[in-house]
């Protein structure tokens, strides 16, 4: 437990490092910190070489800089990451004014005292998968004294622990780290019996004759959600950037619906994934045009509740509390 919490809450990887991509965009960003300034925003994102969602599509649209440049930010800088809790570390270093992120490493990093205040939801209901090795195991019962992998500290993570205290089986399975991008040859090799993965990358394992065991599509609450967090310091800078970038991602999440086809092709070549896999894995009812859909706020409280219950969260807060008060133009 000690090195679970340990892992959740600092990124530690179990012998893992962090990707070029991350380390570099630290590295950046602690140049950027040095000089920063109340023109300069610096947003921190998990994914592929682009951001996706609202966030991804307002930035290639060319909405963020319009409107951000019209609110007085002259640099805006992206840094991607290969999780959340890597993201957590450059939030807590005062490397990042703004995070995109899975609700379960937003959550324990809140838990921890860490002064960062929820700006939006941007998507719910993200489903997670446990898929198996070929020829292994084809239900949850055939898992018992095996090793099951997933990308500790996230959205996935939280899904497979709520699955296997549902089956009753949390004491009889091993679960390990292991980052998404090294699932595939894990489960070829038979390194893992199976594998709790994403919502884009559960359909292209299956897609690749993997067997899908579990979805959390089929369980009440283990779907995920991703926010946008900021820090308080930045927050107590720019009292009215909730509202102007709150503005932004509900104009980005209207015209990326509006404009589905061409936002599913910018989604699969970001992503690399297939464009059949993208429209199997994010129905874009899943997209919020406001910043706390009630489903994705009952969602989010159902995950704070159980990371709480677990000791995966040093300890309980109000998601009232936590929401920014957004201030008028």
């Amino acid at each position: 437990m000690a090195c679970l919490l340990l892992l959740l809450t600092t990124g530690c990887s179990q012998g893992e490092t962090k990707s070029a991509q991350s380390v570099e965009a630290v590295n950046v960003n602690n140049t950027v910190a040095a000089s920063n300034n109340i023109s300069t925003l610096r947003i921190g994102y998990v994914g592929s070489s682009e951001p996706t969602g609202p966030l991804g599509w307002a930035k290639k649209k060319g909405i963020l800089d319009r409107e951000l440049q019209q609110a007085g930010f002259k640099n805006i800088t992206f840094a991607r990451f290969p999780n959340g809790p890597d993201l957590n570390e450059a939030l807590v270093a005062g490397q990042l004014d703004v995070g995109s992120l899975g609700d379960t490493p937003a959550i324990v990093l809140r838990a921890r005292g860490q002064e960062t205040r929820l700006l939006r939801i941007t998507q719910f209901n993200t489903t997670a998968w446990l898929v198996a090795k070929k020829n292994g195991a084809r239900s949850l019962a055939e898992l018992k004294g095996q090793k099951i992998a997933t990308q500790k500290g996230s959205y996935m993570h939280r899904y497979l622990l709520g699955l296997l205290a549902e089956a009753k089986i949390a004491k009889d399975v091993k679960v390990v780290h292991l980052m998404t991008t090294e699932a595939k040859a894990a489960l070829e090799r038979g390194d893992v019996a199976a594998y709790a993965t994403s919502s884009d990358l559960g359909p292209f394992l299956k897609s690749q004759g993997f067997p899908v065991i579990d979805s959390s599509a089929n369980h009440k609450g283990l779907s995920g959600t991703s926010l946008v967090v900021a820090t308080e310091s930045f927050l107590a800078k720019q009292p009215d950037f909730p509202q102007k970038f709150n503005a932004i991602l509900t104009e980005a999440a209207k015209d990326l619906k509006a404009n589905s086809e061409e936002y599913y092709q910018y989604h699969a070549q970001t992503t690399k994934y297939p464009l059949d896999i993208i429209k199997i894995s994010l129905p874009l009812k899943q997209i919020s045009e406001e910043p706390l859909p009630a489903e994705g706020v009952k969602l989010l409280e159902g995950t704070k509740k159980f990371l709480v219950s677990q000791g995966l969260a040093k300890s309980d807060f109000k998601l009232t509390d936590w929401v920014v008060n957004e201030q008028p133009r």
